[in-house]
């Protein structure tokens, strides 16, 4: 496997055949004994994606100062671009980030300056399907723009390495409160991840684990007062208060390959999409305890005064399954970890 950026043609191909393969194998053993969802209501298509560029939509982000704009963006392989997405479905404008390479986008998020009140946009290039193949990932940040044109962005670059080894992510949030950044591993036991709270960019920034995800999350998004967070899998999604402090599942409409979520700005509904052509988007609504508080708790500042805290923090160790017991996880493993083999053999024998 190969390291610092490049890997070999056969690692290439054996990830390529692996990636739809692995997508249909969770799905098909995990789906019916994942428990039942607490709120069961599915939502209803809020619009369908026409833009013939975006192909591979695997981030979604709400603007936090455009009225009705969602943010998405491609996968791997694309143009460094963000599209701004209306209501209708068609895009208002693309915008590129300069100096950007787009490996392997995988999610987004949207904060606003709290000294200029401007929106903030978050890109995260943290996919690793191979576990290993880069020495670090990356995350972009740029100004939103003020009109909704094409325009090119500049972008600051902030690289990251987890503490703990590398691995493959696909889900990016961002404390509105705090402005601080969580990277929410893609893994059969997954993990969050907490960045320091001041990001340099003259150095690799670590990210050091802070509590458990669910299987194979393909995204999260914090709530836009910070009170809560939501991590999205294949299967549904589940709002936490903090780490390891579930508040409620919530369950999410059927999808060729569910891949981004976020909330809307009242933070009452989900919305969530799915990669391919004329993609659609889904709002869901919360259960009302799942909602967005409106008195946040808070905690004390040196000054005296106070500010709210929802910061997550490391939490006591849980199986992070979304009830799925640890004998089943260890199964799906052994199950995958077969299918990959003979993938490889496969993969390693057509390049014969």
């Amino acid at each position: 496997m190969a390291r610092m950026g490049t890997s070999r043609p056969g690692a290439d191909r054996i990830a390529r055949i692996a990636r739809p393969v692995m997508i249909v194998l969770v799905a098909s053993l995990a789906g019916p004994l994942v428990p039942a969802s607490a709120h069961a209501d599915d939502g209803h298509r809020l619009f369908t994606i026409k833009d013939s560029r975006i192909t591979e939509s695997s981030g979604l982000a709400v603007s936090p100062t455009h009225k009705g704009i969602v943010y998405t963006h491609n996968d791997s392989g694309g143009s460094p671009q963000v599209f701004a997405v209306g209501p209708d479905g068609r895009t208002r404008a693309a915008f590129t980030l300069a100096g950007a390479t787009a490996r392997d986008w995988e999610g987004m998020a949207a904060t606003t300056d709290p000294k200029t009140g401007r929106g903030v946009l978050w890109i995260g290039d943290i996919g690793d399907n191979l576990e290993g193949a880069w020495s670090d990932i990356s995350v972009y940040k740029v100004m939103e723009p003020r009109t909704m044109a094409d325009a090119t962005l500049p972008a600051i670059r902030y690289r990251f390495r987890y503490k703990d080894g590398a691995r493959n992510a696909e889900g990016l949030m961002v404390d509105p409160r705090t402005n601080r950044l969580y990277i929410v591993s893609k893994e059969f036991s997954g993990s969050i991840y907490q960045a320091p709270a001041k990001l340099r960019t003259d150095q690799v920034n670590v990210l050091r684990r802070v509590g458990p995800a669910p299987i194979m999350a393909t995204d999260a998004a914090f709530a836009p007062d910070g009170s809560s967070f939501v991590i999205r899998t294949y299967f549904s999604a589940t709002v936490y208060r903090s780490p390891g402090r579930q508040i409620a599942r919530v369950s999410m409409p059927p999808l060729d390959q569910a891949e981004s979520i976020t909330y809307t700005r009242d933070g009452a509904d989900l919305l969530t999409g799915s990669e391919g052509e004329d993609s659609p988007v889904y709002e869901v609504p919360l259960p009302a305890d799942a909602r967005p508080r409106v008195t946040p708790t808070a905690t004390p500042r040196p000054d005296g005064t106070a500010r709210p805290d929802t910061t997550p923090e490391a939490a006591p160790a849980t199986s992070g399954d979304g009830g799925v017991s640890g004998l089943m996880i260890a199964l799906w493993a052994a199950v995958a970890a077969g299918a990959i083999g003979v993938i490889a053999l496969i993969a390693w024998r057509t390049a014969r």
